[in-house]
């Protein structure tokens, strides 16, 4: 026995453990759940504030000023849509708008490039803006001038998010088409 023990405290070089086996060792008894796909709390409750913001904010600025008597009543070429359904894209478009920005916040693209939460809000605020100034106050003018620089903050706002994430940048494009027809349809009413 005394042998035996003076093995164990005395081994050659060649036969001692090295600290490479000695991490595979104990990095082999430590078992680790995988981890299950799934979606994140966080991650829904932030998307659904991203999108319920600004379509709560189009909703009560429609329910306020979105109703113009002389828009339903005038004669109107065949291309021109009833209010009605120009409320619902705008709608629509804060949705997309709000998506997007969600996945531009998600990839971290406010903390990379400070400027496209900037363009996200006037682009906001710009569409906001508009049914006020060309429904409730009759101003089509103005409302022209609103729907021109919506249309140029919506392409700077989709050039900024492509860059953090394409898909975004596409969304955007989507209204930046609905931006593009309000202003012809807004030009209608100044001709």
């Amino acid at each position: 026995m005394d042998s035996t023990t003076q093995e164990l405290k005395h081994r050659p070089k060649d036969q001692s453990p090295t600290l490479q086996d000695d991490t595979t060792t104990t990095t082999t008894t430590k078992t680790q759940k995988p981890r299950q796909p799934g979606i994140p709390r966080r991650g829904i409750r932030s998307l659904a504030v991203g999108i319920a913001v600004p379509l709560a904010l189009t909703l009560a600025n429609i329910s306020m000023f979105g109703w113009n008597r002389s828009y339903r009543t005038t004669q109107k070429s065949f291309w021109v849509p009833p209010l009605w359904a120009l409320h619902l894209t705008c709608l629509s478009s804060a949705f997309v708008m709000g998506l997007s920005a969600w996945l531009v916040w998600a990839d971290g693209g406010f903390h990379e490039k400070p400027a496209a939460i900037g363009f996200y809000l006037g682009q906001l605020g710009l569409s906001l803006a508009w049914d006020p100034i060309f429904l409730r106050m009759g101003a089509a003018r103005l409302g022209l001038l609103m729907c021109l620089a919506q249309m140029a903050i919506t392409w700077s706002c989709s050039r900024v998010f492509e860059r953090v994430n394409r898909t975004a940048g596409d969304l955007v494009k989507l209204c930046l088409v609905w931006s593009g027809f309000l202003t012809l349809v807004n030009l209608y009413f100044v001709v």
